[in-house]
């Protein structure tokens, strides 16, 4: 695994101090879990964010909502 360095506040250091009461073996594998879990919501958000403009687009998009419903009048039920 590759190593990096970089600087944490004290409470940062207090609370990897604690990792194993969090049910991680090592400081590092709670800060990957940490990582981990902050890019699963970033992703997740930007999904959310894309299926929102979608919407919006559709919403303001009068051909777009025509050519959807004449699509779906031949869509099996």
């Amino acid at each position: 695994m590759i190593q990096a360095k970089f600087s944490l506040a004290n409470k940062h250091i207090q609370f990897l101090n604690q990792h194993q009461h969090y049910g991680f073996k090592d400081k590092s594998t709670l800060v990957r879990a940490a990582l981990n879990q902050l890019k699963q919501e970033l992703e997740r958000q930007q999904l959310e964010d894309s299926a929102d403009l979608y919407a919006q687009l559709y919403q303001d998009d009068d051909d777009l909502q025509q050519i959807t419903e004449a699509a779906l009048e031949d869509w099996p039920e």
